[in-house]
């Protein structure tokens, strides 16, 4: 463990030292993080594999996972549904459902001997999206505004969206638990999400509006401001777990409630501190990644179902949803397309896997842990190398 935390140190250094050089070669920070990781890995032995398993990994995985939450939630442009509301409810309310209905089936096909409740987990893994390995579709020209509007708006609520019926899947998923009748795991799952809702939206929208009656009185700082929203989503966290309740949902609404109710003429900057802090937690999911790609490559078995499965995953899980949810929009075929084709996979897969192999019991956590491997190795190459050729040939085509 502590050689790991050397190496990410000493690693963040040398990146943070080279950050515009690497930029220019177009080695962004996610595949120099997990290249790096796999190297360590490799050299120290297998000394992460297990520290994943641990009490330590699975506690600071969640509040990766609740920070990136907070994050996601306020990264929109242009309000909480972004510019094209009903577009974006038709993606998130209509496509995402189906992707996780189509990533079930597919499952259940593909990934003979695992339970329903797996192939839940596994389906609220690979569906979320995540630029971190596509970083191009947010400030390429051949990508429409109003396509990556919508995208970052997705990415932006998928994670907080699943995250309840992920974390209710892996709960009755666990071997170490007893599960009672599914309607009786729900019923008993009910008050944990009321209980984050209340907390998540009152501290989301007490927090937000204080710091606009705080603001107009002259009382807070440039510094203030950034601690602020740091706190926010460390609070509607530890309140709702001191509560009981389900902590990702309400690190989640209260960063939609934050969004919503907050009035600031500076919302960028006031974020900074927040932001810096999710790419550091980011940065160390993906040097974990990094060595879970070699623990993979040593400890599991990949079969045909599992790569068929993860291919579909990257393409028709997502594409055949999207043009479904899309008919009749204002969007023309070719930015359907995109909106079906560039959905990258990143630290959303990463953290809910990492999570769910921590939980689960082999051999179902070796097969999350591959299907983690190859479904973000997959979207590395598919949209981030492919996604740029693709994104052009289809703007060419909508200008014809």
């Amino acid at each position: 463990m502590l050689l790991s935390l050397i190496a990410i140190s000493l690693l963040l250094a040398v990146w943070a030292l080279l950050a515009q050089r690497l930029d220019r070669w177009r080695i962004a920070p996610p595949l120099f993080l997990l290249l790096a990781g796999a190297l360590v890995e490799y050299t120290t032995h297998g000394s992460l594999a297990d520290t994943l398993n641990s009490e330590t990994a699975e506690q600071a995985t969640k509040i990766i996972l609740a920070v990136l939450l907070f994050v996601d939630a306020n990264a929109m442009r242009a309000g909480v549904m972004g510019a094209h509301p009903r577009s974006a409810a038709r993606v998130l309310f209509v496509a995402l459902p189906l992707s996780v209905g189509i990533a079930v089936l597919l499952g259940l096909w593909l990934l003979p001997g695992l339970s329903l409740a797996t192939v839940v987990v596994i389906a609220c893994i690979v569906v979320p999206i995540d630029f971190a390995p596509a970083q191009w579709i947010m400030r390429n020209r051949d990508v429409p505004h109003r396509v990556s509007d919508l995208l970052n708006v997705e990415a932006g609520h998928n994670d907080g969206i699943l995250s309840p019926i992920f974390i209710f899947a892996l709960a009755v998923a666990d071997q170490h638990v007893e599960a009672g009748p599914v309607w009786d795991e729900i019923r008993e799952a009910f008050p944990h999400s009321a209980k984050a809702i209340v907390v998540g939206a009152v501290v989301g929208a007490v927090l937000a509006l204080a710091a606009n009656l705080a603001e107009r009185r002259d009382l807070m700082t440039d510094q203030s401001r950034r601690v602020l929203v740091v706190a926010a989503p460390a609070a509607a966290y530890t309140l709702t777990i001191w509560w009981h309740g389900n902590g990702f949902v309400a690190a989640y609404l209260c960063g939609v409630a934050y969004h919503y109710y907050r009035r600031s003429n500076d919302h960028e900057h006031e974020l900074e501190l927040l932001e810096d802090l999710g790419f550091l937690l980011t940065s160390l999911m993906w040097f974990v990644f990094g060595g879970v790609v070699l623990i993979a490559y040593w400890q599991a078995d990949l079969t045909v179902g599992i790569v068929v499965f993860c291919l579909l995953a990257l393409t028709l899980v997502r594409m055949l949803p999207v043009l479904l949810a899309m008919v009749g929009s204002k969007f023309s075929w070719p930015e359907r397309l995109m909106l079906g084709g560039l959905g990258p996979r990143g630290a959303a897969v990463i953290v809910f896997g990492l999570l769910a192999y921590n939980v689960l019991d082999p051999p179902d956590e070796d097969t999350i842990l591959l299907i983690v491997v190859v479904v973000v190795l997959g979207s590395v190459v598919l949209h981030g190398f492919g996604g740029p050729v693709a994104a052009r040939a289809l703007a060419r085509r909508g200008s014809e």
